[in-house]
Order: structure tokens, then C-alpha cells, then sequence
């Protein structure tokens, strides 16, 4: 008798507190840390509360651009070519996109 190997799923193990991966659990703090700055111009306001409620809205963003993926619904088009990637790494392609905008036209010219 042989030996075989058995793969094995890795795929939960960099999980931290079941919901979070390191890459969400770093968005987050992101997140949390931009949300930061407005908990203390509400504390200074004395309005900690609302100051809580906008950090806990922006570490939910930082969450999902981390976390989340797109869904590929066969009904949109945009969907089939974007589906399964992390909203994050579509936003980072958007921002290089945009620092290298040009717009090509052809012209058709006439003999």
C-alpha cells in the first residue's frame, strides 16, 4: 500500500476572531482611525455619541472594502467581468486608473 497526500484547506486559518482576516482587520483600523478625527471635532463639540456613530460608520466602510466581494450576477454585464474580487483591490485599480487617465480618439481621415 501506498501513501497519498491529502490536501488540506487552509483557506480559515488567518482568521482573527472568526469574522476578521488580517486584510479586513486592517481596514478596519484604517477606517477606525479616519473616523478617529471626527469622534474628537464631536468630542470638543460635546457630541461624543454622534463622534462614535460616524468612527463605527467608517470602520464599517474600511470593513467592507476589506472584507466583501463582488457578487457575479450573470444579469449585469459588469458584473461577469468584476465578480468574486475584493471591493478593495477594485477601488486601488480605479485610483491608478484615474492618476493615468488619457483619453485616445481616432480620427478618420478621409483620402
Amino acid at each position: 500500500m501506498g501513501t497519498y497526500y491529502i490536501p488540506r484547506n487552509y483557506r480559515g486559518e488567518s482568521r482573527i476572531l472568526y469574522i476578521f482576516t488580517v486584510k479586513s482587520l486592517i481596514t478596519t483600523a484604517v477606517g477606525a482611525m479616519l473616523g478617529s478625527v471626527f469622534f474628537f471635532i464631536f468630542r470638543s463639540l460635546n457630541m461624543a455619541t454622534v463622534g462614535l456613530i460616524i468612527m463605527a460608520v467608517w470602520a464599517l466602510i474600511g470593513f467592507a472594502a476589506g472584507a466583501l466581494k463582488i457578487p457575479t450576477i450573470v444579469a449585469f454585464p459588469i458584473t461577469k467581468k468584476i465578480g468574486g474580487e475584493p471591493i478593495g483591490e477594485i477601488v486601488l485599480r480605479y485610483i491608478k486608473f484615474r492618476k493615468k487617465r488619457k483619453v485616445y480618439t481616432y480620427t478618420k481621415e478621409e483620402k
